[in-house]
């Protein structure tokens, strides 16, 4: 079992910066691929950024792309979205989730993981 905790939300000006942290319990997490999906008011849940759990390999979704970074430290058991140069639209719920082995992040699915956050809130006002 993997716990997953995110923190870090808050609301932000636009084009200000965050750092969301996830916080990881449970074992072997430098086994899990991690990902950051974000759901905003009235849309569909979509990925935002995932690391692959060996090599560091990152992907991200086209609208978030120069503007926010995913990292990891295992030694920490934590998971980060740095966020930069925020917009309104980033307004959302953020979570984050685990996934066995998770490697190509662009083909994965929130169905897909295996362990899920409970989010955290981002408002980016105008």
């Amino acid at each position: 079992q993997v716990q997953l905790v995110e923190s870090g939300g808050g609301l932000v000006q636009a084009g200000g910066s965050l750092r969301l942290s996830c916080a990881a319990s449970g074992r072997a997490f430098s086994s899990y691929g991690m990902a950051w999906f974000r759901q905003a008011p009235g849309k569909e849940r979509e990925i935002v950024a995932t690391i692959s759990w060996i090599g560091g390999r990152t992907y991200y979704a086209d609208s978030v792309k120069g503007r926010l970074t995913i990292s990891r430290d295992n030694a920490e058991n934590t998971v980060y979205l740095q966020m930069n140069s925020l917009k309104p639209e980033d307004t959302a719920v953020y979570y984050c989730a685990a996934k066995s082995r998770g490697l190509l992040g662009s083909s994965w699915s929130w169905g897909g993981m295996d362990y899920w956050g409970k989010g955290t809130l981002v408002t980016v006002s105008s």
